[in-house]
C-alpha cells in the first residue's frame, strides 16, 4: 500500500464495476450497496473538502441506484413472449 492514497476509492470503483457486470438484480443491488459502503469509508478518511464531498455524493448515488433498481422485464420489453428453447435429446444416430 502506498502512502497518501485512499484504498477505499479503488474498492468502491471495483464494487461499481461489479454492479455494472452483474447478471441479476440481487447481485447488482448487493454490489451497489457495497460500493456505497466503500464510498462512505473513503469519505471518512478524507479531510473536509472537495474530495470528501464527492465521495459522499457518490455513496448517496450508489445507494439511490440500489434502492430504485427495478427488475428487468422477462419478455424483453418489446411485447413479444419470452423465447424458450426446447430441449434436444439425441442419444443415437
Amino acid at each position: 500500500m502506498s502512502f497518501g492514497r485512499n484504498p477505499y476509492v479503488a474498492k468502491a470503483e471495483s464494487a461499481e464495476q461489479k454492479a455494472a457486470d452483474a447478471g441479476d438484480r440481487s447481485a447488482r443491488t448487493l454490489a451497489l450497496r457495497d460500493a456505497a459502503h466503500q464510498w462512505d469509508r473513503a469519505a471518512e478518511r478524507e479531510k473536509p473538502g472537495k474530495a470528501r464531498d464527492e465521495y459522499t455524493r457518490r455513496a448517496a448515488h450508489a445507494r439511490a441506484l440500489a434502492d430504485t433498481d427495478a427488475p428487468p422485464d422477462e419478455d424483453g420489453g418489446d411485447g413479444a413472449p419470452p423465447q424458450r428453447l426446447a430441449p434436444v435429446i439425441k442419444l443415437f444416430d
